[in-house]
């Protein structure tokens, strides 16, 4: 991967933030090249001080499913303040998976330019492991058209034995009467 892609994949998670999320996006987690900045709290976030961004993200997930099997959930009647509070839920896991997703998008940047023979040969992997699945693919392909050529050539055999029958039921009949062995007598 590029740098310029890597930047360019950065710019299109802060349109989809922006689009998503009018006003400022949020600012981006400082740090000095490889620290874990994933494991602080970003500046204006609501986090608590022991509090990462994985275990807001964990908790977040959990939050989801918590509120859709919550008793007050199960037992409530509107239907309205379930909608809201399930997506309530649900929109704050989308919004940490985001900052998530733009920490890990920022860390490839980062690599992208402090190695970039790391992001080549992890590119070199890929397509190496794009091309065997590919090849095991072509291998399945011509296993399934060697059975239906098969098949076919079966079929053709088939219908290439009547004609060596000669014409006529009476003729039909004494040809495969032949075949037939005659019955041992009994005493």
């Amino acid at each position: 991967m590029t740098d310029g892609t890597c930047r360019d994949a950065l710019a299109a998670v802060q349109c989809f933030h922006r689009d998503q999320h009018p006003g400022p996006p949020p600012p981006p987690p400082q740090g000095l090249p490889g620290q874990a900045s994933l494991l602080q709290a970003a500046p204006g976030a609501s986090r608590s001080s022991n509090s990462t961004l994985v275990d807001e993200l964990e908790s977040s997930f959990e939050a989801c499913f918590a509120s859709l099997v919550s008793q007050d959930y199960v037992s409530g009647t509107d239907q309205e303040e379930i909608r809201t509070g399930v997506d309530q839920c649900i929109q704050k896991f989308l919004d940490i998976a985001r900052q998530t997703e733009c920490f890990f998008l920022q860390k490839r940047l980062q690599l992208s330019v402090q190695k970039p023979e790391q992001v080549i040969k992890e590119d070199v992997s890929e397509l190496r492991n794009e091309l065997q699945r590919k090849d095991a693919l072509v291998q399945k392909h011509l296993t399934k058209l060697r059975h239906w050529q098969q098949v076919l050539e079966d079929i053709n055999v088939q219908h290439k034995k009547p004609a060596d029958i000669p014409q006529g039921s009476l003729a039909y009949l004494e040809q495969a009467s032949a075949n037939i062995p005659a019955p041992l007598k009994q005493t």
